[in-house]
């Protein structure tokens, strides 16, 4: 099966680029952006993806308007076969000019959403390391990533109005990810699981003045590190001022850390830090504090029904709204979430980003137990 892209030189196997090297039935194709105005005072979410085995391609846009209600469009479709074609209904990504600008269009549609954006990116491309997770002896994620920091610029349309995206205080963070990870319906049969789940992920992708910083985490249940990764990187005044794909100038840390406080009774964070270990020893200690938070079912991460690579049919959108304040932080569907957070670093300097956290089931340093339960207050962590 041919597309347009076996006329480039960029084969890795004898097969057409549409046949995945690996036949396990969870491979994937991603990309996704964030957004959010420097203050906080919006965000909006975008993914797409193809699922090779699974005949799937989906995708969704997600705001969280100035109010604070977060309006979500959903889309599937039968997966074509030419992989250039990144379309949904009326939803589309278009590449303008690779790892440097990407057109997001959402047309007039049932949800009241739509959107004509474009990402500019202000880094080079950067590289996380390969994250390889197991479940027992399986793989259940083997994945490549790499992230492009940006600014965007353009307009949404919302039900409660427009927003004007201005390029000077809308930055984003644009992350590309391809391999096998769990998506769609779970497979059934064979023996139960004796133990309960448990899976920990942070993701820290923070502006500064004149560069960025990264940090990625992977934990098991007792808080063991799994993936530890940090990284800086400089920023440039635009996209024609990035010297290549990737430019040679980030800087990765020896490892890194974090520390989280959550709400009491959620496991949402209140507050976190996370330390950035250079190779000579140096420690540099970034504070978060949370301002707009944003639930990642809205772009179908763990969606009960929009939920990424499942079968809805040769083409089917959704839409759907709520208020993420008010909903159920111990619900399945609503651990997984991003926040915009003001940041502070042990020497003084100030910034903005985002921190994604999903936690399920136990975590020991935080002293979960159970597939959902909450954090103890300190009340409570004192005891009688």
């Amino acid at each position: 099966m041919l597309n347009r892209l076996d006329d480039f030189p960029i084969h890795q196997t004898p097969e057409p680029i549409a046949h995945p090297a690996t036949s396990d039935r969870n491979v994937y194709d991603r990309t996704w952006f964030n957004a959010y105005e420097k203050d906080g005072g919006y965000y909006f979410g975008v993914g797409m993806a193809v699922y090779p085995f699974r005949g799937i391609l989906d995708g969704a846009f997600s705001v969280v308007a100035p109010g604070g209600r977060q309006y979500c469009f959903y889309g599937s479709r039968r997966a074509p076969a030419e992989r250039t074609d990144m379309s949904v209904g009326p939803f589309r990504l278009e590449v303008l000019e690779p790892m440097r600008r990407t057109r997001v269009v959402l047309e007039t549609n049932e949800s009241g959403l739509s959107c004509d954006l474009v990402f500019s990116a202000r880094t080079a491309s950067l590289q996380e390391a390969r994250q390889t997770l197991w479940s027992g002896t399986r793989r259940v994620m083997d994945a490549t990533r790499f992230d492009q920091f940006g600014r965007w610029s353009g307009w949404v349309e919302t039900p409660e109005g427009r927003i004007e995206v201005d390029a000077e205080v809308c930055l984003g963070t644009k992350d590309r990810s391809w391999g096998v990870r769990n998506v769609g319906e779970p497979e059934t049969g064979g023996a139960p699981r004796k133990e309960i789940p448990s899976v920990f992920f942070l993701w820290t992708p923070l502006f500064w003045d004149d560069h960025i910083s990264h940090a990625i985490f992977f934990d098991d249940a007792q808080g063991r590190p799994l993936v530890r990764e940090g990284f800086t990187a400089p920023l440039y005044d635009s996209e024609a001022d990035i010297p290549g794909v990737e430019d040679g100038r980030d800087h990765r840390m020896a490892t890194a850390r974090h520390r989280v406080d959550y709400h009491p009774g959620t496991r949402l964070a209140r507050y976190a830090e996370v330390d950035l270990v250079d190779h000579d020893g140096t420690v540099r200690t970034i504070s978060m504090e949370p301002i707009l938070k944003f639930q990642m079912k809205g772009l179908g991460y763990t969606h009960p029904e929009w939920g990424q690579g499942m079968w809805k049919g040769e083409l089917a959108i959704g839409h759907e709204s709520f208020d993420p304040r008010q909903l159920d932080p111990l619900a399945h569907s609503h651990l997984h979430t991003q926040q915009v957070v003001r940041t502070r670093d042990n020497e003084g300097r100030t910034g903005i980003g985002v921190l994604e956290q999903l936690c399920i089931g136990p975590y020991a340093p935080a002293g979960f137990t159970q597939l959902l339960d909450g954090a103890k207050s300190r009340e409570e962590r004192a005891g009688p």
